[in-house]
């Protein structure tokens, strides 16, 4: 087998979870994660030969992926705002609208000259490492409920020569003593009625206790974070939250409520609502 035919058989199979794009494109990142090819070195060597070993390989990483397994959880790795991250089942794959997060904060925080910030359900650390990397002279701390995820924002902050103090906690019942300029959360925002709007292979793999809350009560990580800012951000300091696009409005008017100013309600590039900052 040569390398079209094999990447017409990542198309052909891969179309039950990917459509022929994301399946040719899965392709390419395979052999980019395996060989350090580029695109442009695969489309000049597509009539190469595969050896039997290396094939084999190849065709292990389809099998996982026509088990609906997400490539970043297979080899273990993503990018986030431009740097390395470590993933598996135990956190969510870090994605391009917390990416639109993490940007925006950098940007209202652009000038300032230290402070310090904590990530509240850090997963993977992606929020924490990235804020500490492009941030000159903040001090960072994460915090998670989960054991295993702590241990792979460990390791990613680690890699990516980022000093984070790790909390491990619940926020629904977590009470510290210290105090922040800037809080900043992507908690679990998605309603159980909401599953059926989702792909299969991140129903299927993602830890649903960082994906889910209940339909009765979709904004509790909201409220008790916000309760959580209210006694831990120092005066006029800021709360950013990724948010359920479709409870924009609840979340707006939640915060309101509990005395927040100036609430901004952010869209992403796709044009949903999707983030919120606040001041306390």
């Amino acid at each position: 087998m040569n390398f079209k035919e094999l990447r017409d058989l990542f198309i052909s199979e891969g179309t039950e979870f990917y459509n022929q794009e994301e399946a040719s494109a899965l392709f390419y990142r395979m052999l980019d994660q395996l060989l350090g090819w580029s695109r442009t070195k695969v489309m000049t060597h597509l009539d190469k030969d595969i050896e039997a070993s290396d094939l084999s390989k190849y065709l292990k990483v389809l099998e996982k992926l026509k088990a609906g397994q997400p490539i970043q959880y297979i080899f273990e790795e993503t990018w986030f705002y431009g740097f390395p991250f470590k993933v598996n089942s135990a956190v969510l794959i870090p994605r391009p609208e917390t990416e639109e997060l993490v940007h925006w904060i950098i940007e209202v925080l652009k000038g300032r000259n230290g402070g310090s910030l904590l990530d509240i359900g850090t997963g993977s650390g992606c929020i924490a490492v990235a804020l500490k990397k492009s941030l000159d002279g903040f001090h960072v701390s994460a915090l998670d409920i989960s054991a295993d995820a702590l241990e792979v924002a460990k390791y990613n902050a680690a890699m990516n020569k980022a000093i984070v103090n790790f909390i491990k906690a619940d926020i629904l019942a977590y009470s510290g003593t210290e105090s922040f300029d800037l809080i900043v959360s992507n908690p679990p925002y998605i309603k159980e009625d909401e599953k059926p709007e989702m792909h299969e292979n991140v129903l299927a793999h993602e830890p649903h206790g960082a994906l889910f809350v209940s339909n009765e009560n979709p904004l509790i990580f909201y409220k008790a974070i916000a309760d959580f800012a209210l006694a831990h951000l120092n005066p006029q300091g800021l709360l950013f939250f990724e948010i359920n696009e479709y409870l924009g409005k609840e979340t707006v008017e939640m915060l309101g409520f509990k005395g927040f100013k100036q609430i901004t309600l952010k869209k992403d590039m796709q044009g949903k609502d999707r983030m919120v900052s606040c001041m306390r």
